[in-house]
């Protein structure tokens, strides 16, 4: 027999909260045959109804049995789970008893789940009342969602149906026979409540226990219902991911669907329902209404549908979630909810249409029956309802016109199907394809609208400019974000994407993004539109008419009519080829999912069966286990979920924990923690101490005891912009700036700063804020308006920007404007519009101020040289000369700067000043104005301070430079870089199989470029958050990331995401290595700080060897020659992969000395030697392999001060060091031929310390510096 788990040990319920039969009173039913037989059926009143019987899980108690899933509970005793309405009672005492009546409570003991009113249940089971019918009526069904004071939700099925009226005592007392009263029939209803919103799932085990309840002899109902909710209470909810449970209720196979994924929704309901009750305008109309946060009541003559359709809504919306009242059906008594003051959203039956209309103020009445929309008579025009922007509007009407909606329309060329539960699968494969379609449909529809929300918002400081995100909507669709932005369904969407969360949107946002966006992402500040947009968004005559029907939408408040006419109405009649590329439906295809088949549970309330159905589920989920292939690790991991589950229910505590560990190499997302910690905490302390000896769980519990307590939240209050009010010191105004959005670089607001504070007090008041902000804002705003004629765009590149425009001015040649893009500097002439090239930054030879003398007046001039014309471009800017002067120079040098270093990001930040200057300019409007601008010619500055041109070994070597730290507020070091080679997978994107480098930064955050391009594949995700020492790609879909937290997190390259981790190092992770070879299976060494190597199973993520090194300190290792050799900083050793020695080197019998360490070291085996760096030497040291005891040959480093990492590329080592440079501390990289052991190049790599160093296929080393510089710089090697 298992043993029992302890009592405080809460395990995770099944399906079912709470059973319940409801029904008549028998008091109400006394004397209803005689009333009946005098007045007539049709004449009698409603009845009351009543809870005749609850029942809730467990349903086997301690008792009973010592099978722990029948007992633990959080219950301080075992209790009786059901209870039923006595037969005979005295009179009751007011005030007593669960329903205010002591008749309805035994003496038992029950405990009711939170969230579930007995009170109110009965009238929710009977919304129109418990009436009496003349002759039978069919079965119906209708939903719940039950919400307790703390906002969780649960989820009820009522099934009602009839029976013919009897002798009370006959109904009661379960006698065998019973005498019927003709023409006269009595409702009765089951309701079962979940937690989770399986809608068909219990619709259908509902569906079939009635057919069970018809076959009773008598009338004792609660036998077969409590059999039925013990069923129920046995089966697990399907963990997130594809995999469904199928479970025979006979004579249906009932299908319990999972949840996409842990932040989806359970969706097991039609999500095409609205779109069969409501065009597709209305839909519109009603999304916008719950977005709004209107105060919403939906009507139905159909209780179900109240429910399904308002659940259809909720899931649309996702992942914003409705924050306010939400009850979808209310009984006929609880009509008073609806003057409810706050936003709501209810449903009531079309009875009471007239009603609530008549006396409900501010109401938005939606009715399901008709499809239409209206306002309660009373508001009086306050409800304005605005409409949804016109694009995103547009082009979902257009995906849901082209979705197939009727079944019998596919069923059309099918044959019939001859099995009941064959049909059934094939129905519900069609709406899981069709749902899928829905759902992307309008996911893309909310992307849509707000996608551009995230270019108005500051991470750091967690704040949103709504004022200027609202500028940037289009006039007709201001009204709309307004309201939008002002709901508590906004301000929680906001957060999360504060918090970076990768939800639905997240992810459709990313997949649906534009390269330009993907490239860019948040990196590039100041934006402006490219030549490629402006192309795009030249006007139509089309484009012409949309817009001005965009301003011209009826204002709702003015329509007399009751109905609520759509705004946007004329939608389905315009001209669609403006949009029709992406109005089509996507063709997208479900997930593929599986299920598995739970065994049947005989006698559920029997101990030994309820023991024997967990002993039969354990056997079939080992049986899926062993038959799966490790690859098929989704599977795995909710193949093992569940027998966890089950192991718990069978007190087996030690087996669930061990399946719980085994989610870390599977799927780490469906990981349960909290259930695990409270696991652990209620180990006995026998089992406690063998959860000590066994490896794979020793680890668990150190995580979990070891863990602190639950930290207090963050605050995570969203704040929206707002302009200062105070005076402000340096550190304030460097806060206020980055909120803002002009810039988030410190050292650039630094001297932005100084430039605002120049011959004054440092600190800026407000006022100089308020103009510095409001001129930024207008030049970026005039930006967005600049129309470049067509001809022009034929001269420019597509990612051109024009940043600055001048007044029209004379020039040598002719007349025109002034545009500066990030390339180049051209005239747009007057008159005809037309383009002349005046330079390209890097042609500049020369810029000079100058003055001509006209009509006896001096007009400032400036004239640029070129280095391929031999004219001198003249320009006479009169006022603007001197601002233009610093700009073209800080942008000349920026250019050279970026050619010299290859780092195209200089010229970033040159725009960035220049555009800086112009504004400062324009806020201080003095004479010192110029003056305060030349405080952010930073690169004019460093051109004229570092003449020295850049060594040549260096610049020829040098091929790119890319700066992962772009977007963010300082240089992040670079700790560790991978490149990973292109291949081509039918599985993936065209661009996902490209080569790509993988860069890591501080506190586990990776950036992945890619390698063909050197652009951004994936921006900034998080591997948690410890510094990350290692890479290595694994196999082709699959990168191994060791942290200084211990962990090695598993990247899958298709998804960028990590859902496995492997925990079995007790230290920081130091080195990863391949095996090389086709030998198979695969393995992988790895190393910790402590000593620990250990050897994985590629296929199967299980340990194949450890042992453990003496000292600790190990940094690295290579194999070679089926030995590992590891650096232990004291020692380099050579052991074979069960870690047996067979060499060493230690430090100390080379260099007695002074004390050092090794710090990194490479293996020639050609040559059969050992290169190694040490502590404190400015030399590379070279053993043979063949004897160490022999001493080093040494390569001295000119100007090298320590070495910090070294690679084998080719014939030649590579050496990553910090040294000098023309005197100034630089990182250096050396290069050194291994035959000849000569440095080959001295390359100044970086301004700060070369931290690691990886090679691209032997073509190129790519380097990474410290964090005062924080870039990647990549080499070619020859």
């Amino acid at each position: 027999m298992a043993e029992a788990a302890p009592q405080h040990l809460s395990l995770p319920s099944g399906l079912l909260e709470l059973c319940a039969l409801l029904g008549a009173s028998r008091d109400s039913l006394r004397g209803l045959e005689q009333a009946a037989q005098k007045k007539g059926v049709n004449d009698l009143s409603s009845l009351d109804p009543e809870v005749l019987s609850v029942f809730v899980p467990p349903f086997v108690s301690t008792e009973d049995s010592q099978v722990a899933g029948a007992s633990c509970t959080a219950l301080g005793k075992a209790r009786k789970r059901s209870f039923r309405k006595k037969r005979e009672k005295p009179k009751p005492e007011p005030g007593k008893g669960l329903l205010g009546d002591p008749r309805v409570l035994d003496s038992e003991d029950i405990s009711i789940p939170g969230g579930v009113d007995l009170l109110a249940l009965p009238q929710l089971c009977f919304p129109g009342g418990v009436c009496v019918a003349s002759e039978p009526k069919e079965d119906q069904v209708h939903f719940l969602v039950l919400t307790d004071v703390c906002g969780n939700r649960t989820y009820g099925v009522v099934a009602q149906f009839y029976r013919p009226l009897h002798d009370e005592y006959c109904f009661y007392n379960g006698k065998a026979h019973w005498e019927p009263t003709a023409g006269c029939f009595v409702p009765f209803a089951v309701c079962v409540v979940s937690r989770v919103p399986y809608y068909n799932s219990l619709k259908d085990c509902l569906s079939c226990l009635l057919t069970h309840l018809k076959l009773c002899k008598d009338f004792e109902v609660d036998n077969p219902i409590k059999d039925f909710a013990a069923k129920l209470s046995l089966i697990p909810s399907p963990p997130p991911g594809p995999l469904h449970l199928i479970f025979n209720m006979k004579p249906l196979q009932v299908v319990f669907p999972s949840r996409a994924d842990p932040e989806s929704p359970v969706i097991d309901l039609d999500l095409h329902l609205p779109l069969l009750c409501f065009r597709p305008e209305k839909v519109l109309q009603i999304l916008t209404c719950i977005l709004t946060e209107q105060r919403i009541v939906f009507f139905s003559s159909d209780w179900a549908l109240l429910t399904l359709v308002a659940e259809c809504f909720m899931v649309y919306l996702h992942p914003l979630q409705w924050q306010h009242t939400f009850v979808p059906l209310l009984s006929d008594q609880m009509l008073d909810f609806v003057m409810a003051p706050t936003s709501f959203l209810m449903g009531c039956h079309l009875d009471h249409f007239e009603e609530v209309s008549k006396e409900g103020d501010g109401l938005v009445l939606i009715n399901i029956d008709h499809g239409s929309i209206s306002y309660s008579k009373s508001s009086d025009g306050d409800v304005n309802i605005p409409d949804l922007p016109l694009l995103a509007a547009q082009t979902f009407i257009q995906r849901v016109q082209g979705l197939q909606l009727h079944w019998g329309l596919h069923l059309a060329h099918r044959s019939s199907s001859t099995d009941l539960n064959e049909g059934r699968a094939h129905r519900r494969a069609w709406q899981q394809k069709l749902n899928c379609q829905i759902q992307q449909a309008t996911l893309q529809l909310l992307v849509s609208i707000f996608r551009e929300v995230k270019n108005h918002l500051n991470y750091e400081h967690r704040v949103f400019n709504s004022e200027e995100f609202l500028k940037t909507r289009a006039p007709g669709d201001q009204w709309f974000y307004k309201q939008v932005l002002d709901t508590y369904m906004f301000h929680s969407f906001l957060k999360a994407r504060l918090n970076r969360v990768m939800d639905a949107f997240t992810r459709m946002d990313l997949n649906t993004q534009s390269e330009e966006d993907r490239i860019n992402g948040p990196l590039i500040s100041p934006r402006r539109p490219t030549i490629e947009k402006m192309a795009s968004r030249k006007p139509s005559p089309l484009h012409g008419t949309r817009r001005r029907m965009v301003v011209s939408m009826p204002n709702l408040q003015d329509i007399a009519t009751p109905e609520l006419v759509p705004g946007n109405s004329l939608l389905r009649l315009m001209d669609t080829a403006g949009c029709r590329g992406s109005g089509t439906v996507l063709n997208v295809s479900p997930k593929s999912t599986y299920t598995f088949k739970i065994p049947e549970i005989h006698f559920p309330l029997v101990s030994q069966c309820v023991q024997a159905y967990y002993s039969d589920f354990v056997t079939l989920l080992s049986k899926a286990i062993n038959f799966l292939a490790p690859e098929n690790s989704l599977l795995l991991a909710r193949y093992f979920y569940l027998r966890g589950l089950v192991h718990l229910m069978q007190g087996q505590l030690l087996n669930a924990l061990l399946d719980f560990q085994n989610l870390y190499k599977t799927d780490i997302q469906i990981f349960p923690a909290d259930l695990v910690r409270r696991t652990v905490e209620s180990l006995s302390a026998p089992e406690r101490t063998q959860a000590e000896q066994t490896p794979e769980l020793k680890r668990l519990l150190s995580q979990v005891l070891d863990q602190p307590g639950e930290a207090p939240k963050a605050n995570d209050h969203v704040k929206n912009f707002e302009l200062p009010r105070k005076h402000m010191q340096l550190e304030d105004f460097v806060k206020r700036i980055q909120e803002s959005g002009i810039v988030k670089d410190t050292n650039i607001i630094h001297r932005l700063f100084e430039a605002l504070t120049v011959g004054q007090q440092k600190q800026i008041d407000p006022e100089t804020f308020k103009d510095f902000y409001n001129c930024w804002k207008e030049t970026e705003a005039e930006a967005q308006e600049v129309i470049v004629p067509w001809s022009v765009m034929e001269h420019l590149d597509k990612n051109e920007c024009v940043y600055k425009l001048s007044s029209s001015v004379k020039t040598s040649l002719g007349v025109g404007k002034i545009a500066m893009t990030q390339k180049r500097l051209f005239l747009l002439t007057e008159g005809r519009p037309g383009y002349v090239e005046i330079s390209t930054f890097r042609n500049i030879e020369e810029v000079k101020r100058t003055t001509v003398t006209f009509l006896l007046r001096r007009i400032p001039t400036l004239k640029i040289k070129m280095v391929s014309k031999k004219e001198v471009f003249e320009v006479n800017l009169k006022t603007e000369c001197d601002l233009w002067y610093l700009m073209v120079k800080e942008m000349w040098a920026g250019k050279k700067l970026a050619d010299d270093y290859k780092d195209p990001q200089y010229v970033q930040q040159a725009l960035t000043n220049v555009l800086l200057m112009d504004a400062v300019v324009g806020t201080l409007q003095s004479q010192g104005a110029i003056y305060a601008a030349s405080k952010l010619s930073y690169f004019d500055k460093m051109k004229k301070e570092l003449p020295v041109a850049v060594p040549k070994t260096t610049s020829e070597t040098l091929k790119h430079k890319i700066d992962p730290s772009a977007g963010e507020t300082s240089p992040q070091a670079i700790d560790i870089l991978l490149y990973t080679p292109g291949h081509l997978d039918p599985a993936e994107k065209v661009e996902d199989a490209h080569p790509k480098l993988w860069c890591a930064l501080n506190n586990g955050r990776v950036i992945v470029y890619d390698a063909s391009s050197w652009t951004v594949h994936q921006h900034c995700f998080k591997v948690g958050t410890s510094k990350l020492n290692c890479m290595a790609m694994v196999e082709q879909n699959q990168v191994w990331i060791g942290s200084e937290d211990s962990v090695i997190y598993i990247i899958n390259v298709h998804s960028m995401s990590c859902n496995k981790q492997l925990t079995d190092h007790r230290s920081s992770v130091t080195d990863l290595i391949v095996q090389d070879g086709n030998k198979a299976p695969r393995e992988v060494f790895s190393c910790s700080v402590d000593g620990t190597v250990l050897a994985w199973n590629v296929s199967t993520l299980r340990v194949t060897s450890r042992f453990q090194l003496p000292g600790g300190g190990l940094s690295s290792i290579r194999l070679h020659g089926g030995r590992l050799w590891c650096c232990t900083g004291n020692s380099i050793m050579a052991v074979t992969t069960n870690g047996f020695l067979r060499q060493e080197l230690k430090i100390e019998e080379n260099f007695g000395e002074m004390s050092t360490s090794f710090l990194a070291f490479q293996l020639l085996p050609e040559q059969e030697q050992l290169w190694a760096a040490c502590a404190g030497y400015s030399e590379v040291f070279i053993w043979s392999l063949k004897d160490l005891a022999q001493p080093p040959q040494r390569v001295p480093l000119q100007d090298c001060s320590e070495i910090s990492c070294m690679i084998r590329v080719k014939k030649q080592i590579w050496a990553g060091s910090r040294g000098l440079s023309q005197g100034k501390p630089k990182g250096k990289i050396y290069v050194i031929d291994a035959q000849t052991r000569s440095v080959e190049k001295e390359l100044v790599a970086h301004a700060d310390a070369v931290r690691t160093l990886c090679s691209a296929e032997d073509r190129y080393v790519l380097s990474g510096s410290g964090r005062d510089e924080g870039k990647i710089a990549i080499w070619k090697v020859e």
